[in-house]
Parts: structure tokens; C-alpha cells; sequence
């Protein structure tokens, strides 16, 4: 068994009968890191202090008292800070950037001994959707170094996919986990909003930002959302509700599960047809599993791209007013006065994308068009919000794709925004809403590419989207094929 690339329910039995140890893994880990350097997929790696912790967990197995996560390596996205490394957001005016503490979700995962290998390449400030938007270059998708692997967790999703950590942690702000694991073929969770403490998470817009776990099987995002999940007193937006046994939940049976299909989504404008395809079969699937298939509809759907990137953009201009130069990040050398500071700082710190964000953001919250624009958005999230709730109504949980597309070309979309903001066409809803989804791989197409199905619940309904994918992914030929390559 190639150690490098399993998921963790496969290494756990080798780690118990003495096969492995933490300290082998983590060298064969730091082997492919390096072997596939190519990709791009890292822009830091804590080798030495991944070798430390290594050692470390192997005497806590010898005496009994190893964590729950004791032999799982995990790749963490760029803006989520720990205080013995770097956090850049892939972008020029954090670089060099050391925060002073950590995220909670690391603090717990460090808790029960899973161990860092770095921090993963992502879009700058988690802004865009291919991870070409990198101060460190962009990041290339395993399966065709020609194509991205999706963003703006790619650096996440394309180490977990070839086999460069066990697991990965991302954020989703409109699609960002579940995009990138579709481009990539691997499972990627974006959970209720509030269920994951989102303390030490660099803010892009905050009423829509989630961290969330991408990994080889729907079982390991499970195993790491129950450390990750519950209330934090240092986020004031996380849940009190009570974190339920996910592992235990991915037996539960189908038989009378309704599944929603929107009919807003069969078929889409721009849809290749190799994705319809690979969706529906996953529905036949899980009718043949017992599962009833209900037609539903958002009928509001059609306005989301444009209301999530008014809202996006606004609270992204907000958050990202603190990096001027002054407090901390990037200074202009420069700079003679006070006002060029500012400006030269932020011109120089920030890339395309972001810049374009800000301003767009700016707009909208500005004098006379704040109503116009920011307050409309406000307005057709809450008809979102009310459509979901509506559709939940008649059915448990919803099938859509992940993206109307198979990975596309490095510099495809690069020069025509609006394609590469469409690329979200089937996510960004989810976070207007709240609600969690999963994303898993559900087939391939002509050329070899992965296809994402995505799975979307209401509020804290996590236990059974994940065991509606655990089921998929188990018993659906080609999601199967997909988990039996670990």
C-alpha cells in the first residue's frame, strides 16, 4: 500500500498493527511534498517541526494516550494563521507575516495529535476561482498539469488529490472547498455556517467564510469536522448546538430519503453534458439505494452569482481596510507622507483580483448607491434564503453539480472575469444560505477529468449529508472507483 496516498481510515490499521509509524509517514510525506513541487501546491512547509511532532506522537502510541488524529498529516490553507509558521493569504502584503497565536481549529486538531505539514497555496485572500491569483505563482491540477485545480483552496485540494498530506483544511466562501475538490476528484465539506469557529481564519467576507475539511473520503471529513465542530467563546458566530457522532452517522440507511433535484439547475446554460450525466446517475443511484427523487425549485437561483458578489465584495472591502500599511502587513518603502502610505502600500501589496474586489466592494457601500446595490443583494438573500427553506419543505437534502464544468485551462478564463465568477454558478447559494454541503467525485469525463455531485442539507444537517455521500461513495461504481485509487 502506498502510504503517501490513502486516506486515513486505511492508515489507522497499519499505524495499530506496527506497519507504520508516524515518523516514516511523515518522511514519505515530505517526499511527495517535494517530488511534487511541480504543482505548486504548497507555500511553506514546516519539514523539521512535522518531523518533531512525528516523533512525538509515536511515544504517546507507545505509552496509549496518541489522540484520535495521531498519524493523519494535514495540509492548511494559507489563511488560516498558527503561530509557528507563516500566513501569507498568497498574497505580497502579508509576506513574511507571523502571527501571534493560532486558529481554534488548529489548536483542537493539534490536540488530538494531527500533525501540519504547511500551508497550502491558495487564491489571494481566498479571492478567485482557479488559484491562478497567487503571489506565489498558481497552483496545477494533478490530474493535468495544464489545467487549475479550482479555487481558492487548489493548493488544498490538489495536495490532498496527489497524495501530498492525508487530509486538508480549506475555507469556502462561495464554492472554495467544494469547487476545487470537484476539479481535483476528492471529498470536500463546507459546513453550516457558525459550526466551525472561524477565530484565526483571515476574513473575506465574514457573514459567508467557512473553514471546512477536504479529504480522500466522505469517512475522514467526518472524523476531522467532529474535532473541528463546536462552540468556541473566542468566535461569537460559532454554534452552541450540540456536535452529534458523525462517524457513527454514515451507516444510517436511505430508504426514504427525498432528494430534491432543482429544476433551475437540469439542465444550465454552459452545463457540459459529461456533468449532467454524472449527476443523474448519482441520482438513479440513490434511488436504487431507496431514496426518493423529488423535483423542487429556487426560483430566485438565477440572481445569486450577482448578489453574492455584491455582498462578497462589500464585506471584502471592510476586512481588508485594516491592511494599510500602518497596523501591519506590507509597508511601501517608498513612501514620503502619510497618505502615500496608504496608497503605494496597498497598491503594491495587493494583487489584480483583489484590488478589483475592493473597489467593486467600495462601490456598493458608497453614498447614493449603498440602497441601489448593497441593500438589493441584502434583499434577494433573503429570498434565497426563504427558497431553500421552501424546497426543504418537500425534501432532505438537494443534488446538484459542483460546477456546470470539468477543470478548465491555466489562463482560459484569466482575462474575462464574469466566466470565472460563473464558475460558482452552483455554490455560492449555499453560502448566502448558511447551509452545509459535501462535495464528492461522481464520475469522470472524455478526457479523464474529474466530476463533482454535490450534496446540500439545511442547517446543521451535516450527519446526514454525510451519510448520503459515505453511501455514494461506497456504492456508486465510478465515486467508488474514485476512493478504491487510495
Amino acid at each position: 500500500m502506498h502510504t503517501g496516498s490513502v486516506d486515513f481510515q486505511s492508515i489507522k490499521p497499519l499505524l495499530a498493527a506496527g506497519s507504520i509509524s508516524c515518523t516514516s509517514l511523515a518522511e514519505t510525506y515530505l517526499q511527495h511534498i517535494d517530488k511534487g513541487a511541480h504543482l505548486n501546491a504548497f507555500i511553506s512547509v514546516f519539514a523539521e517541526k512535522a518531523l518533531e511532532q512525528a516523533a512525538a506522537v509515536d511515544r504517546k502510541r507507545t505509552r496509549g494516550t496518541a489522540g484520535r488524529l495521531a498519524g493523519l498529516f494535514l495540509g492548511v490553507k494559507d489563511n488560516i494563521v498558527w503561530s509557528s509558521g507563516p500566513t501569507t493569504c498568497a498574497s505580497r502584503m502579508l509576506a513574511g507575516y507571523h502571527s501571534p497565536f493560532s486558529a481554534t481549529v488548529l489548536k483542537r486538531l493539534a490536540e488530538e495529535d494531527a500533525i501540519f505539514l504547511g500551508k497550502t497555496n491558495m487564491d489571494e485572500f481566498a479571492m478567485g476561482s482557479s488559484t491562478e491569483n497567487s503571489a506565489y505563482g498558481g497552483v496545477r491540477l494533478p490530474a493535468d498539469p495544464g489545467r487549475v485545480p479550482g479555487g481558492s483552496s487548489g493548493g488544498s485540494a490538489a495536495a490532498v488529490a496527489a497524495g501530498l498530506c492525508t487530509a486538508a483544511l480549506g475555507s469556502d466562501t462561495g464554492g472554495s472547498i467544494r469547487q476545487p475538490a470537484s476539479f481535483c476528484g476528492v471529498v470536500g465539506l463546507k459546513p453550516t455556517w457558525g459550526r466551525v469557529s472561524r477565530y484565526g481564519l483571515v476574513a473575506f467576507a465574514s457573514s459567508l467564510d467557512q473553514i471546512g475539511p477536504m479529504g480522500r473520503s466522505v469517512a475522514d471529513c467526518a472524523e476531522l469536522l467532529q474535532v473541528m465542530a463546536g462552540y468556541d467563546p473566542a468566535d461569537a458566530t460559532s454554534s452552541m448546538a450540540p456536535v452529534p457522532d458523525y462517524a457513527a452517522s454514515l451507516t444510517r440507511d436511505l430508504k426514504g430519503l427525498r432528494i430534491g433535484l432543482p429544476r433551475e439547475f437540469f439542465p444550465q446554460a454552459g452545463m457540459e453534458s459529461a456533468v449532467r450525466a454524472a449527476v443523474e446517475e448519482c441520482a438513479a443511484f440513490l434511488r436504487r439505494e431507496g431514496a426518493e427523487l423529488v423535483p423542487v425549485s429556487l426560483p430566485h437561483s438565477g440572481y445569486a452569482i450577482a448578489a453574492y458578489y455584491v455582498i462578497a465584495d462589500a464585506e471584502a472591502s471592510a476586512n481588508l481596510a485594516r491592511f494599510d500599511g500602518a497596523r501591519y502587513g506590507r509597508r511601501s518603502p517608498a513612501a514620503a507622507a502619510l497618505e502615500e502610505m496608504y496608497t503605494l502600500s496597498r497598491s503594491e501589496g495587493f494583487g489584480v483580483e483583489v484590488k478589483r474586489r475592493i473597489m467593486l466592494g467600495t462601490f456598493v457601500l458608497s453614498s447614493g448607491y449603498y440602497e441601489a446595490y448593497y441593500g438589493k443583494a441584502q434583499k434577494v438573500r433573503t429570498l434565497l434564503q426563504r427558497d431553500f427553506a421552501e424546497a426543504f419543505r418537500t425534501c432532505d437534502l438537494l443534488l446538484t453539480p459542483v460546477c456546470p464544468t470539468t477543470a478548465f485551462r491555466i489562463g482560459e478564463k484569466a482575462g474575462d472575469p464574469l466566466a470565472m465568477y460563473l464558475s460558482d454558478i452552483f455554490t455560492v447559494s449555499v453560502n448566502m444560505a448558511g447551509l452545509p454541503a459535501l462535495a464528492l467525485p461522481c464520475g469522470r469525463d472524455s478526457a479523464g477529468l474529474p466530476i463533482g455531485a454535490q450534496l446540500i442539507g439545511p442547517a446543521f444537517s451535516e450527519p446526514l449529508l454525510l451519510a448520503a455521500g459515505h453511501h455514494l461513495e461506497k456504492g456508486h461504481a465510478p465515486a467508488r472507483a474514485f476512493a478504491e485509487a487510495s
